[in-house]
């Protein structure tokens, strides 16, 4: 059959149309999908946010705090104390004696040891030592240049005055002087060498060196054979570095924040989070501690002291103190050293004597 010239120009175009709509069907279907799966990702990382931020409020719900026997530690620092206004000797004897903590870990501050260069003062760690020692406690020492607690370095003024290389060889002369003085006392479980030392982002320190880092661990190596912890953040980091310098590694569990851009900040990573980590990082249950376990409240600013009821309970009320005990457990590392002992016994010397209370039953 032979088509006139109109006749083909009307196919042509019929044609072109159908296939316009095909076409036009396909891109919608595809803008609908790309929208659909635009609209799921904002909505799961909003929904995500919102539990962070609001509903995250007490992980886990179960808390019946049922432990193993020896399973909780705590932290003692000298310098806590005195920001609390509490006398030193009294809330240690009252945490070993009231609580009967057998596990403890103990930062030697630099600043206190060796206020003057070259003249060191050790009366009030050979206290703390001798006393654990008569109720059977025992021990890890933290030292280093950085150590438990903000400002998280704590040099001696002098230091200031040397340069980066005296600094190095005054550091190490230190770790030396600590380590020979207390490396024949039974009571010793672990060295701790810094605090943290990968987390540049928090504390008034200097950059770190790592090759410096892997020196300091190798002069305690070489002064005495006990296995030597190392520190890192279990919310900012991934293990990696941490596990291949130290021989235990120590985690910090922290559930609630404050951060000065998001305001309060509720971390929502269950446990299975840092076990994932614990393994990429090729870390096996024996290696690992929870060394820093959130049982005080964040300090926004200023001092602990002046916190409102309010602002305690924003971090740290009785429910959440529970919680972060609960998550620990459940977290079921090897030990679980709390972070803030000295504060439960202020609260209960000032009248609230709750947190104390239920930590009377942890460290059986």
């Amino acid at each position: 059959m032979v088509l006139n010239k109109q006749a083909e120009k009307n196919i042509v175009k019929g044609g072109d149309k159908g296939n316009d709509k095909s076409n036009g069907k396909i891109e919608n279907k595809k803008l609908r999908r790309r929208g659909l799966t635009w609209f799921s990702i904002l909505f799961l990382a909003g929904a995500g946010i919102f539990y962070a931020l609001k509903i995250a409020d007490y992980y886990p719900r179960n808390r019946d705090l049922k432990h193993r026997s020896g399973f909780f530690g705590l932290t003692f620092s000298t310098k806590f104390c005195a920001e609390l206004g509490l006398d030193m000797r009294e809330t240690y004897v009252a945490l070993l004696d009231e609580l009967g903590a057998k596990q403890v870990r103990i930062p030697i501050y630099w600043d206190e040891i060796e206020s003057e260069e070259g003249l060191f003062d050790f009366s009030e760690y050979d206290y703390l030592l001798d006393e654990g020692e008569k109720r059977g406690v025992k021990f890890i020492i933290s030292i280093g240049r950085r150590t438990p607690r903000w400002p998280e370095c704590h040099s001696p003024a002098w230091l200031n005055r040397k340069s980066d290389v005296e600094a190095r060889v005054d550091t190490l002369q230190m770790l030396r002087t600590i380590v020979e003085r207390y490396r024949d006392r039974e009571s010793l479980e672990y060295w701790q060498v810094e605090n943290e030392p990968f987390l540049g982002t928090f504390g008034v320190c200097p950059p770190l060196d790592e090759n410096f880092l892997k020196q300091e661990f190798d002069l305690v190596r070489s002064l005495d054979d006990r296995k030597i912890i190392i520190t890192g953040s279990g919310e900012l980091s991934s293990w990696k570095r941490e596990a291949k310098i130290g021989d235990i590694f120590g985690s910090t569990l922290y559930r609630v924040v404050y951060n000065s851009f998001f305001g309060y900040l509720k971390y929502p990573f269950p446990m299975s989070y840092y076990w994932t980590k614990a393994r990429r990082a090729g870390l096996e249950k024996e290696r690992l501690m929870v060394m820093e376990l959130q049982t005080e409240p964040w300090v926004p600013k200023g001092k602990m002291i002046y916190l409102t009821e309010k602002e305690i309970n924003r971090t740290m009320s009785v429910e959440q103190f529970k919680a972060n005990l609960q998550a620990a457990i459940n977290l079921d590392f090897n030990r679980a050293y709390v972070w803030g002992a000295e504060w439960w016994y202020w609260q209960k010397k000032y009248g609230n004597p709750e947190y104390w209370r239920i930590a009377e039953g942890l460290f059986d």
